[in-house]
């Protein structure tokens, strides 16, 4: 079992930057590749970057490419994904989620989901 707890979320300009963390615990969160995927209103979930176990390998949606980075601390137990130049069409719920071992661009291959938290950028 794995708990996510997101933070970092808040209102910012368009052209501006918010870092997300997301704090994991239980028993062996190191293992689990992450990912973190954002919604707006009245659309899918969609992938937004992932990291492996070790942060050795990354993936982005090409929507994010050179503006988001994803990093992890396995020391601290936590997830960060560094949003800079943030658009307007960025605006949703982002959430992190814990996958076994190798990380995913799709939703459903992850087993544990935290909560969420909100990112509005202003135009």
């Amino acid at each position: 079992q794995v708990q996510l707890v997101e933070s970092g979320g808040g209102l910012v300009q368009a052209g501006g930057s918010l870092r997300l963390s997301c704090a994991t615990s239980g028993r062996s969160s190191s293992r689990y590749a992450m990912g973190w995927f954002r919604q707006a209103p009245g659309k899918e979930r969609d992938f937004v970057s992932g990291i492996s176990r070790s942060a050795t390998s990354t993936t982005y949606a090409d929507s994010v490419k050179g503006r988001f980075t994803i990093s992890r601390d396995n020391a601290k137990n936590t997830v960060y994904l560094q949003m800079n130049m943030l658009k307007p069409e960025d605006t949703a719920v982002y959430y992190c989620a814990a996958r076994w071992m190798v990380h995913s661009t799709f939703a459903d291959d992850y087993s544990y989901w935290g909560q969420g938290t909100q990112v509005t950028v202003s135009s």
